[in-house]
């Protein structure tokens, strides 16, 4: 167990420096001055003076070459500072911790909207194989794959918000002004669940142990949902996991359709403005995230099935 711990850590330290590096790379790589930008929106648009703008890459460090900058961002890093914003002065981590509980208060109900449609239709999908059931429900979810965010998150707009007028369009607060962004981030993911679910079940309903329960007189209800599905379930998790942390990502446009004050509207904001702390601030908190999914989805397995020991799962 301990090992597993120290590997996993090591790895997932590995992982974060590298995210870091590549971030930081790709920033000063893009086109256009972060000085120049900034100071342009500070001053409603005018052009700041040669002055203007060499004081302001002195105060940030900008003139510095980029791996003393990244050296002293990631010393920064370890003593908790993520800095300040360029454009706001304010600092990084309070501006995420503002903005945090939106983007995780959505993507929690996305993924509690994804797991109540695609658990049940993937196992109604291989119970009913080859029928009409089964069609429709990989109809539905072909067509939940195909259907673009922002398109569904409109589409949803028009029909409860301007014609119906039974839900609010944007906002947070409320119960009411979430339903609509969680259904349209985890119908995208709840097609992908629940084609995986599905294919997952008709390989463990053809195994021998499916067959003696049956024979043994059991009631398909226990068969199917106490032997068959948890069986079934390793797959999923894996990718239940790994669609949490996409699901912030994600979130940028659905927050963005429906004008959420969250992560995903602040990064935009951020890398359009180049205020280059935040985005790295933010990049390196989704790989994070990321990296504390998997480590959570390897203590599942052990749970799920306890066959696998904590050594496979760090294979």
């Amino acid at each position: 167990m301990w090992k597993f711990i120290v590997r996993r850590t090591a790895t997932a330290l590995l992982v974060l420096v590298g995210v870091s590096i590549l971030t930081y790379a790709l920033m000063f790589f893009t086109p256009g001055d972060p000085a120049t930008t900034i100071l342009r929106k500070q001053m409603g648009g005018r052009t700041p003076s040669s002055m203007a703008v060499q004081q302001f890459r002195v105060q940030h460090g900008l003139n510095d070459p980029i791996p003393i900058q990244y050296a002293n961002w990631v010393w920064d890093i370890l003593h908790g500072n993520l800095r300040q914003s360029y454009y706001e002065n304010t600092p990084v981590s309070a501006m995420i911790m503002n903005r945090v509980w939106p983007t995780l208060e959505l993507a929690i109900a996305a993924m509690a909207v994804s797991l109540s449609i695609s658990l049940p239709a993937g196992v109604f999908s291989a119970v009913h194989k080859g029928k009409m059931p089964d069609y429709l429900s990989q109809f539905a979810a072909l067509l939940g794959v195909s259907m673009p965010n922002f398109w569904l998150g409109y589409l949803l707009i028009i029909v409860f918000s301007l014609e119906l007028g039974v839900l609010p369009v944007s906002g947070v607060g409320s119960f009411e002004r979430l339903i609509l962004p969680a259904v349209t981030l985890g119908t995208g993911m709840a097609a992908i669940v629940t084609r995986l679910v599905r294919s997952s079940m008709l390989e463990v309903l053809d195994d021998e142990y499916i067959r003696t329960a049956r024979a043994k007189g059991l009631r398909e209800r226990i068969v199917v949902y106490k032997h068959a599905l948890r069986n079934a379930l390793i797959p999923v998790v894996t990718i239940v996991g790994l669609q949490f942390g996409y699901l912030l990502n994600g979130a940028v446009v659905v927050e963005i359709v429906f004008q959420r004050p969250g992560l995903g509207s602040l990064l935009i904001n951020a890398i359009f403005a180049r205020d280059y702390p935040v985005v790295q601030g933010l990049v390196l908190l989704i790989a994070a995230i990321f990296v504390l999914t998997n480590f959570a989805v390897d203590i599942v397995y052990r749970y799920i099935d306890p066959r696998i020991s904590f050594e496979g799962a760090s294979a």
